[in-house]
């Protein structure tokens, strides 16, 4: 590991003056601290920012929650309000990593992972997202983990996140702030397809720093949600194809859905034409499936990948009946 200058900031504003110039910030270090390990990244200079007030789970705008960007993962799911009015997301959360890392991981780091391939993490390969213009040996190499859709000739890396994926099916808003001011950031924006720059994996700008993720009003979708994450065994391991799933509906009649995927693209992945077209129909295996073809709509294996395809149909087609059958939660309060 490179020598580094560690500092911790007081306040805010005081963290916001250092990332300024130039220094990476550090909450809980769970995907940070392996890349600097592995000599993948190299900052001069970390600022914990553990001390700063971004903790809090709280009621947001309108009818909405806001999580602070230093609430750990464990916390967010387990939260009595997040576990009632947003199952997806908490189901989410806990299908990810381990215990251990979900106590440690706060919910702004959790949106910043690096995307994960082989290839990235080995320095001793060449990798469009760790030295651009290198090349991307994963499209004729070790790619069994890696992108179906959205795909770039300069990289096929996924994203890792379960959390995210939620939050892009809930339409949750990013809340950034630097010593430049303050933006608010859409989900759908947040993260980037790698294109021609695959080394910048988020729209984030230098110097700014999540403070907190604002989730709208998803009530509607309380009742009929579901996370399905299939990968190589239970724990500890990143999803071959995850989804989640929420349904509005009237009976066995969609009024409206949420879709997002995970584990096939180099960001989470939702196609609002697919929701459109689930509207009006009943909840059944046909509409399903076809909702599934849109969805997937020109994607691609490169070899070991091409389960995938397959895969995900299946998985879209199983989160949905799961979700139509009812949120674990919801029947539990039901009971």
């Amino acid at each position: 590991m490179n020598p580094f200058n560690f500092t911790q900031a007081g306040d805010v504003d005081a963290a916001l003056k250092q990332l300024a110039a130039g220094a990476r910030p550090i909450a809980g270090g769970t995907n940070l601290i392996d890349l600097m390990k592995e000599g993948v990244m190299r900052p001069g200079e970390l600022v914990d920012i553990n001390g700063l007030e971004l903790d809090r789970i709280e009621d947001g705008p309108g009818k909405g929650m806001r999580l602070g960007a230093l609430a750990r993962n464990a916390d967010t799911a387990y939260h009595e309000t997040v576990r009632r009015r947003y199952p997806l997301l908490s189901s989410a959360i806990l299908a990810g990593a381990s215990p251990q890392l979900r106590n440690m991981a706060t919910n702004g780091g959790n949106l910043l992972q690096r995307t994960r391939c082989y290839y990235f993490y080995d320095v001793g390969t060449p990798c469009n997202k760790r030295e651009p213009g290198t090349g991307c040996p994963a499209k004729e190499g070790l790619n069994r983990q890696l992108a179906i859709l959205g795909t770039s000739e300069q990289c096929i890396a996924t994203h890792p996140s379960d959390m995210c994926v939620a939050l892009r099916a809930l339409d949750a808003v990013v809340h950034v702030q630097s010593s430049k001011g303050e933006r608010d950031i859409p989900f759908a924006d947040f993260h980037r397809l790698p294109g021609d720059r695959p080394d910048l994996d988020s729209t984030l700008e230098p110097g700014e720093l999540i403070t907190h993720i604002d989730l709208p009003d998803a009530d509607r979708f309380m009742a009929h949600s579901a996370y399905i994450k299939v990968r190589d065994r239970l724990s500890y391991a990143f999803a071959l194809v995850s989804v989640a799933a929420a349904l509005d509906l009237d009976g066995k009649t969609i009024r409206a859905a949420r879709i997002a995927l995970g584990g096939v693209a180099h960001k989470p992945w939702r196609v609002e034409e697919a929701e459109a077209a689930l509207e009006g129909k009943q909840a059944d295996e046909a509409a399903f499936g076809a909702a599934a073809d849109i969805l997937l709509r020109g994607a691609r294996g490169y070899g070991q990948n091409d389960f995938k395809l397959t895969l995900a149909r299946n998985a879209i087609v199983q989160a949905l009946t799961t979700a139509a059958r009812g949120t674990e939660y919801a029947k539990g309060e039901q009971r």
